[in-house]
Order: structure tokens, then C-alpha cells, then sequence
């Protein structure tokens, strides 16, 4: 057919997959109704009749698509046939769920979680993959400009999803647009009251994810590290994180005091991980979305992640007199005060140092819990 307007909107969607309606008037220029009833402008260009994703209709008028798919033509030898059957394509759906299917495998279980968040929440596409136009991501992300952190994230994991997409031929190429975001630093510091609020609620929450916001309190680590602590690395009075398992890849040293070492002794010894997740005990626990959500419903605690109970332990030791470097060992940070040539001559453990950091900073705890 020729195309006219109004014989786009009269098109009616498929009951299944998606048909294709190719314009006489220009080769190989179409519109792709799918199932769910978007009209996509197309373009076929080369031997091999290779598909380019032009537009959106109505988003895209039908005089703007066809100058496009001109110059995307331009130079090109194209075959003069029109009723071309259209590629195989999937929907977005079930580009998803390839991906994170295939994500199982290859990542971490938290990171599989977060993808699946943030894609089930903010990039519901009722539409097919090869459908999905740079407009539509980019209104998507600019939805989420009042939460910057969460705006990121979305980012990275669509743009993710996409470029397996693209690899794996469901795409030609990636819709998402090189973005990029200025996010300011966190600084973020609890105050003593949320500091007891939060203790309190992770003490009458439980196991697995109270006991550990109560060990992230404590020892100032990683959310990753205290989710990932095994039984086999705790030595005595000490956690010996393996070098391979932190982040800076050295092995990693923490001194444990008489709290922390009392809610270590009560958890239940279900596997070598303290905390393994509900599927697996080979897995360590990966929920942190849906408990936070349920850890914080009853208290009234504004904005705060558990990445800022870290900045808040090395604030109260600051508070204590505890030099610099030894919270920086507790922390396991690798630049800081001492470091390049002081870094390589200074060997010493200040093992004794984090333990007396640490039994202080137990008796400050208690302090402001009993107060």
C-alpha cells in the first residue's frame, strides 16, 4: 500500500508476533505494527535486507519517517520487493527474561536482584525489543531525575540488558544513548538517636538481615563482606577476610569485639555462610531490597543506606581519638595516610591499635543504646 496517516492509525494489532506494512512509494520503507499494538517506522537497506528501527508513530510523523529512511538509503542499492517478511523479533519481556536468566550464571546474585528491580520498575516495555526507540529510554530516565542514585543505576542496567541484546541479534543496535550523571558524594552521617533507633529495630528484627545491620554497625564493613562472612574465616577474636573476597583484592584483617563476637556465637550454623540465602546455603544472602523495606516501614529514619552505617563508624571513631591510619586499617582503606613508600616500608599490623579502637567503640555503643 501507499502509506497515509490514516491508514496508520486505522491499523489494527496482530493477535500475535508483529506484521509489517511496506510503503509503495519508497522500497523497503515500512511501518511494524506488534501485538500490543505499537507502530514502529522500518527501513530495509542492503543485500542482505538488513532492518534499521527509524521511529515511533505517533511520536514520529509518517513525512518525517520517510525523509529518514531516504537518507538512510542514501547510496545504498535496495531490491525493489515489498512484501519482504520481516526478521524474527521478541519482545521485551522475554529479552528480559533471557537476560537475566543468562545474568544468573554469569553474576553475582545481589547484582541479578538489582537488575531485576530496577528493569521490572522502571522499564516495563509492552512492546517488542526492535520496537524500543532512544525517545523511549531517555523519557524513562529522565523520570527518575529527582532520585540521581536511582537514576544511575537504571541507566547502567538497561544499557546492560541492551548491549547483550545487540550481541545476541535480538537488536541491531542499542537504543540507549551515551548519558552520563553527576551524582554529589554522599555524605551522609547518622545521628546518635538514628544510630539507637536503628540498633533497636535491627535487634528486635532478627535473623538474617537484622543481625546484619547490627554486624555492619559494629565493624564499619562492606554490606557485601558481612553478607558474604563464613564461618571458616573467623579466627579466634578476628574475622580474616581472604584477599580474593574484598574489594581492594589484600587480605583484610578485623579485630571483633564482645558484641560482635556474641551475635556471631547466637547465629544458627546452617552452612560455612553465616548468612546464605533462602535458595541456596552455597549462595550468601541477596534481599537487601525487600528487607530494607521492611526493616524501615516502623521507624522514622530519612534517607539513609547502609553504606552510610560505614561513614558513621569511621565518624564515631574520629570522635574517640582513634587515629586516622588505624581506622583506616579497620575499614581496609588502601590510599590514605599512609601510603606510596610509607605504605611499602610500614609493616605493621596495628593489630593491638584496632583492638583498643574497637572495645572503645563497643563501650560508645552501649553507651548511647542505654541511655
Amino acid at each position: 500500500m501507499s502509506l497515509t496517516d490514516l491508514q496508520i492509525r486505522k491499523l489494527k494489532a496482530p493477535a500475535k508476533g508483529q506484521k509489517t506494512y511496506f510503503d509503495d512509494a519508497l522500497s523497503g520503507f515500512g511501518v511494524r505494527v506488534s501485538q500490543g499494538g505499537t507502530k514502529t517506522f522500518i527501513v530495509l537497506h542492503g543485500k542482505a535486507r538488513t532492518r534499521r528501527t527509524i521511529g515511533r508513530y505517533p511520536e514520529m510523523s509518517l513525512s518525517e519517517a520517510r525523509n529518514v529512511a531516504k537518507r538512510t538509503q542514501a547510496d545504498m542499492a535496495l531490491d525493489g520487493v515489498h512484501d519482504v517478511k520481516d526478521a524474527p523479533t521478541i519482545s521485551f519481556a522475554e529479552a528480559q527474561a533471557k537476560f537475566l536468566g543468562d545474568c544468573d550464571v554469569r553474576t553475582k546474585p545481589r547484582t541479578v536482584e538489582e537488575y531485576r528491580r530496577l528493569l521490572n520498575r522502571h522499564f516495563s516495555f509492552d512492546t517488542a525489543i526492535g520496537d524500543i526507540t532512544r525517545k523511549d529510554i531517555v523519557d524513562a530516565i529522565e523520570k527518575l531525575r529527582a532520585t540521581p542514585s536511582e537514576q544511575k543505576h537504571a541507566f547502567v542496567a538497561i544499557r546492560t540488558m541492551m548491549n547483550w541484546c545487540r550481541k545476541l541479534g535480538f537488536i541491531d543496535a542499542s537504543p540507549v544513548p551515551p548519558l552520563s550523571f553527576k551524582a554529589e558524594a554522599r555524605s551522609r552521617l547518622l545521628t546518635d538517636d538514628e544510630l539507637c533507633t536503628i540498633w533497636r529495630r535491627a535487634v528486635e528484627y532478627g535473623y538474617p538481615y537484622g543481625r546484619i545491620v547490627q554486624l555492619l554497625i559494629l565493624t564499619g564493613q562492606r554490606r557485601g563482606e558481612i553478607a558474604g562472612l563464613r564461618c571458616s574465616w573467623i579466627e579466634g577474636d578476628e574475622i580474616v577476610f581472604p584477599a580474593g573476597f574484598v574489594k581492594n583484592k589484600r587480605e583484610h584483617v578485623v579485630p571483633l569485639g564482645t558484641m560482635a563476637r556474641a551475635i556471631i556465637d547466637n547465629i544458627p550454623e546452617t552452612s560455612d555462610l553465616l548468612f546464605p540465602s533462602r535458595l541456596s546455603d552455597r549462595t550468601p544472602f541477596n534481599g537487601f531490597s525487600k528487607a530494607k523495606r521492611a526493616f524501615d516501614a516502623p521507624i522514622t529514619v530519612p534517607d539513609y543506606t547502609l553504606h552510610d552505617l560505614r561513614r558513621t563508624y569511621s565518624s564515631a571513631m574520629a570522635r574517640l581519638g582513634t587515629p586516622i591510619h588505624v581506622t583506616e586499617r579497620l575499614l581496609n582503606h588502601v590510599s590514605g595516610t599512609i601510603s606510596g613508600v610509607a605504605a611499602v616500608y610500614n609493616r605493621h599490623s596495628y593489630r593491638q591499635e584496632m583492638r583498643e579502637a574497637v572495645a572503645a567503640y563497643e563501650a560508645f555503643l552501649e553507651r548511647l543504646i542505654a541511655a
